[in-house]
């Protein structure tokens, strides 16, 4: 994203100091056009977490 293809130490140093990381889980991935999209342990399962987390 940076365009920098050799700054992957200062890249990796920046991320190893940041206090806080900001983690999405897979599940909650929706695609572009809004569809569930796929999820490593199938769409049913991916449709009850986001359920139980009423995110839909």
């Amino acid at each position: 994203m940076i365009k920098k293809p050799r700054a992957v130490r200062a890249v990796g140093t920046a991320i190893g100091n940041n206090p806080i990381g900001i983690v999405l889980p897979c599940h909650r991935v929706i695609r572009s056009d809004g569809k569930i999209g796929e999820f490593a342990w199938g769409i049913k399962i991916k449709k009850q977490l986001l359920k139980l987390e009423s995110a839909i």
